[in-house]
């Protein structure tokens, strides 16, 4: 009975089928006919697996709040090369309010020489071709972050064997500030501390040494994000009349907003 009742129902569904099939007799089969319908399989296969990836795609939505957290503090990371020696230089912070920041506890002086080598300077050359495209096309800023660029953001190391002893101190590490507004200085002499402020033991270096040519390889806030270009990451200035160079000062002006940056698979990244 439950045999019948099934051959009842199939043939109850093939009667109610909307496009009802076309008998094998009046069908003429090709090899034309085939083809076209491989690829239209095929076509359609396509079809639905890009829609499947673009679904799968990372999308980036952007939220603005004020930031409410004052007591917690803000990470510098830095790395930053300076053609002076490490013993004729110092860096600290200062802001607001009057709170220094000794670079002791977080930066490394590490002495190194100035002039690039030719894997770094091809290295350098690629980051600052990505810091002009950046300037132009802001959205690119995405892709790399939706990427990880998988190229290093860290200047790699010599390659060669120089024989040159060290001219210049490469300052790198991190530190932590209040989050009001300050000033990160790299000038001649050590910090030391007093109470109206601070100075630099300056009177002890001799001025032939002075020369403030530097480079920005890193500078960024937060916790470190894969795919992030940092907009002073590859600046290079070169001091060229050292007398005029000494009596004037560089200064990059930066504003920082709390950024997070958080995915599907992570927990949210603090920049």
């Amino acid at each position: 009975m439950r045999r019948l009742n099934r051959k009842k129902t199939l043939s109850l569904v093939k009667e109610l089928d909307a496009f009802p099939k076309v008998p094998e007799s009046y069908v003429e089969t090709s090899a034309s006919g085939g083809t076209v319908s491989i690829i239209a399989f095929t076509t359609m296969a396509l079809l639905t697996i890009m829609e499947f990836s673009v679904y799968q795609d990372t999308w980036m939505k952007y939220e603005y709040e004020v930031d409410k957290d004052f007591s917690s503090k803000l990470r510098i990371n830095i790395d930053i090369t300076v053609a002076m020696k490490c013993q004729y230089i110092g860096a600290d912070v200062l802001d607001l309010a009057e709170t220094m920041v000794a670079s002791a506890d977080g930066l490394v002086y590490e002495p190194v020489i100035f002039d690039l080598s030719p894997q770094q300077k091809e290295w350098q050359r690629m980051l600052q071709l990505i810091q002009s495209r950046l300037q132009e096309e802001h959205s690119l800023q995405d892709v790399l972050f939706k990427s990880a660029f998988k190229s290093s953001t860290v200047l790699p190391s010599r390659e060669d064997d120089s024989s040159q002893p060290p001219d210049a101190c490469r300052i790198h590490g991190h530190l932590y500030v209040n989050k009001v507004a300050g000033n990160f200085h790299i000038t001649v002499g050590k910090a030391i501390p007093h109470p109206r402020g601070h100075a630099h033991l300056a009177a002890l270096v001799n001025h032939d040494s002075y020369n403030f040519s530097h480079r920005i390889d890193h500078l960024s806030f937060g916790e470190l994000v894969p795919g992030i270009i940092n907009p002073l990451d590859g600046t290079e200035k070169i001091a060229i009349d050292l007398i005029l160079y000494d009596m004037s000062q560089l200064d990059d002006l930066l504003r920082i907003s709390k950024t997070s940056c958080a995915s599907r698979n992570s927990s949210p990244l603090q920049d």
